[in-house]
This record gives C-alpha cells, sequence and structure tokens, in this order.
C-alpha cells in the first residue's frame, strides 16, 4: 500500500507501508543510530515526533520483548529507506512490520531518506503528516501545517505513568535481582515475569531511597540506578514537593521526556521547591527543567540531536564522551550567570550546553542520556556521581 510523508515546507514523499494504516502528524526528526531502533520507537521522549532513521536497513534483528524501554512505542511515524521483511536474531520474536502493526504506528519505506535527513538539516525540524489514508498533496501540506507541533505543547501529561511503582534492589548490599511492581500505566514486565537479572555494582552499603519523577522515563534509567544501590519510586510528574518529601528519600532523579519544557510549569515549581532540600540528577527533559527551576530560558535548536555517536568534552576532566542523545530543545546558560549554576559539558558540533551542575548545592543534569540504551557506556560514572552526592549527604 502506499504511503505519503508531507512536510509543512510543501515537500512530500511518496512511499510503501508497513506496520498500522492511518494518518497521524508530528514533528519530523532524524535519528543518525545504525541500531537500537526499537529502544528508539519505545522511548517517551518521542512523543509527537515523526522519526527518520539515517541508516539505510532498519529491522533486520526483528524485536524482542526485553528490549522495549517503556510500555509501548510512542512515536507518531517512522520513515526508513528499506525495512526488512524478515529479521535474522536469536533474540527476535516478530517482525519490525508485525510490531509496528500491534503498536499502531504507521511506516513508510522506499523514500529518499538522506535527501530528507539533508533537508531537515538545512532548513530544521518540520511539522509533518504521514498517512496511508490521504493522497491530495495540497491538503497533506495544508494538515502538516495546522498540527499543533512541539512548542508550548505539554506532552509529559500523556506519556507519564498514573500512579508511583517501585523498583527496589531485592538481596544484601544490593546483590541479586531487580524487581518491578506493575500498578498503572507502569512499563511492562520483562518475559520471564516480573523480575529482571542483572549483576548490580551497589556502592552504598544500604539502600538509597530515590524518587525518580516520570516525566517520560526510560527503564534503562531505573535499572542503572539500582544497579548502583538505590531503591527507586517512579512517581507521576504532577507529584508535588510535599508528597516527595513524606517519601523521605535520598534523592531526586529527574527523567527525560518528550516536549517543550516551558509547557510542563508544575514539573518545574516541583524541582524548584526542591532544589535545596534533596541531592538532584536531571538527565534530559530533566536537565532542561533544572535549567528553568533555577531562573533559567530554554530555546528550540534548529533540528536537534538524535543518534547515539554525539561528542560531548567534560570541561571538568577535559576527556570527550561519545553519548547518546534525543532533544530538541537547550539551555541557554547565559541566563544562568547569576544562580550559581556552571557548565560542565559542551557538545562538540555545535557548542551548546550537554551539562551543568550547582557550585554549592549537590545538583547537577546532563542533557544526553547516560543510561546508554541504545549507546555507549562512557558516561554511566555520572550515576556514581549521584550515589556520591547522596552519601555526602549522610544517606546510608
Amino acid at each position: 500500500m502506499k504511503a505519503y510523508l508531507a512536510l509543512e515546507d510543501g515537500l512530500v514523499f511518496e512511499g510503501r507501508s508497513f506496520g498500522a494504516q492511518g494518518t497521524k502528524t508530528g514533528e519530523v526528526v532524524f535519528n543518525t543510530s545504525m541500531s537500537g531502533y526499537q529502544e528508539i520507537l519505545t522511548d517517551p521522549s518521542y512523543k509527537g515526533q515523526i522519526v527518520t532513521m539515517t541508516y539505510p536497513l532498519i529491522g533486520n534483528y526483528g524485536v524482542n520483548t526485553e528490549d522495549v524501554e517503556s510500555r509501548r512505542s510512542f512515536v507518531e511515524g517512522f520513515v526508513v529507506k528499506e525495512c526488512s521483511q524478515i529479521p535474522s536474531n536469536w533474540r527476535s520474536g516478530q517482525s519490525l512490520p508485525d510490531y509496528l502493526a500491534e503498536q499502531g504506528i504507521i511506516g513508510i519505506e522506499g523514500i529518499d531518506t538522506r535527501m530528507l535527513t539533508k533537508h531537515l538539516r538545512t532548513y530544521g525540524a518540520k511539522k509533518g503528516i504521514i498517512t496511508t489514508q490521504i493522497d491530495e498533496v495540497e491538503q497533506l501540506v495544508k494538515f502538516a501545517q495546522l498540527s499543533p507541533g512541539l512548542v508550548g505543547v505539554d506532552l509529559v501529561k500523556e506519556v507519564t505513568c498514573d500512579q508511583a511503582y517501585t523498583w527496589p534492589i531485592n538481596g544484601q548490599n544490593g546483590q541479586g535481582q531487580l524487581r518491578m511492581r506493575l500498578p498503572g500505566r507502569s512499563p511492562l514486565a520483562p518475559a520471564d515475569g516480573d523480575t529482571l537479572l542483572l549483576q548490580p555494582r551497589a556502592i552504598s552499603p544500604t539502600p538509597l531511597r530515590v524518587v525518580a519523577i516520570d516525566c517520560g522515563i526510560k527503564l534503562n534509567i531505573v535499572r542503572r540506578a539500582a544497579a548502583y544501590g538505590c531503591d527507586v519510586t517512579v512517581v507521576p510528574a504532577d507529584t508535588d514537593a510535599d508528597a516527595i518529601l513524606r517519601m523521605e528519600p535520598h534523592g531526586l532523579l529527574l527523567s527525560n521526556g518528550p516536549g517543550d519544557p516551558e509547557a510542563v510549569p508544575y514539573v518545574i515549581e516541583t524541582a524548584r521547591r526542591l532544589r535545596n532540600r534533596l541531592p538532584i540528577f536531571g538527565i534530559c527533559l530533566g536537565h532542561q527543567i533544572l535549567g528553568l527551576a533555577f531562573g533559567g530560558r530554554t530555546y528550540k535548536l534548529k533540528f536537534g540531536h538524535r543518534g547515539a555517536n554525539h561528542p560531548v568534552k567534560n570541561l571538568q576532566t577535559l576527556t570527550v564522551e561519545i553519548t547518546s542523545q534525543n532533544h530538541g530543545f537547550a539551555v541557554d546558560m547565559g541566563s544562568l550567570h547569576d544562580e550559581g549554576m556552571i557548565m560542565t559539558h559542551v557538545n562538540l558540533n555545535d557548542d551548546t550546553n550537554e551539562g551543568m551542575r550547582h557550585e554549592v548545592l549537590p545538583v547537577f543534569s546532563v542533557q544526553y542520556h547516560p543510561e546508554a540504551s541504545p549507546g555507549p557506556h562512557d558516561a554511566d560514572y555520572l550515576f556514581v556521581n549521584f550515589i556520591e552526592a547522596m552519601l555526602e549527604r549522610g544517606a546510608g
């Protein structure tokens, strides 16, 4: 069946559909990862976006039940040069087209993804529409132009959990199995039930209580925190500061998530009230929320950073980290010069802010994804830094 992708500026592509049928709008972006498409599809940060993969062949190792990053797929559409119909991998449970059909995600293949990517790099990310139902070019472009986009839209409320759930360590000194209870809209259990086997690297002699505000949290963030000795309680994004303090946590984790950080003032206010009370670690959207909580500003990037190979310079160690990224907004460090926040990491592609910390308070954040799912593990030390910040405050 034919499928169409149209951008708000009039560029239209015709290709072949795979996955679900229908019509969806969203901001058209590109991701430069060569693999990890299953983690990308299930990253809640992609809510509101139609994702284009720059690597030409996608789907060759299929889809499994173990590598999901959330309870379902959140992308609005999926664009590839060629989709593999016959996966080959011992872990594969189904093909990519079957998975997308099951998840209700529209896919399009057979278009010039290199041309599309160069267009987005030149003119910026665009609002778009992907469809198997409409073939009138003018109508497609009009629908793309009328779609809401990302600026000013609260997408966090569409991806956060309905109620709190826990992911504690089970075993002495953090050794053993990690278990997750599954109420409401909490993530799906692994294939073997409610248990995920890991080899944790616990630092604290006793588990540390961490509250993670779910703005669209990826499961591997919770896994890594648990692996370093944390009992993690994930709470809905609208949980206020008083409710969090009643849980008596040793630290607060501000998660990744989709959309415009300025569109979630309730999370910003929670972070503002807790910034003097708890050690805080912000990731991606959580990084932007911290910037706003300290009185700074954020701005939209031309085409964002999405991929598993972005070079970031650590200004404290003068080393370069290869990082996994997925964001379309950034923090203006110039707006934070009187707030005690200093820049710790910088993107080597465009010199944008990739990390910051407070000079006095145990508060720090990064714009990229240290949990690296998919991606390199260069930034895993940040979880150690979070543990150390909590221990220095008397936890453990």
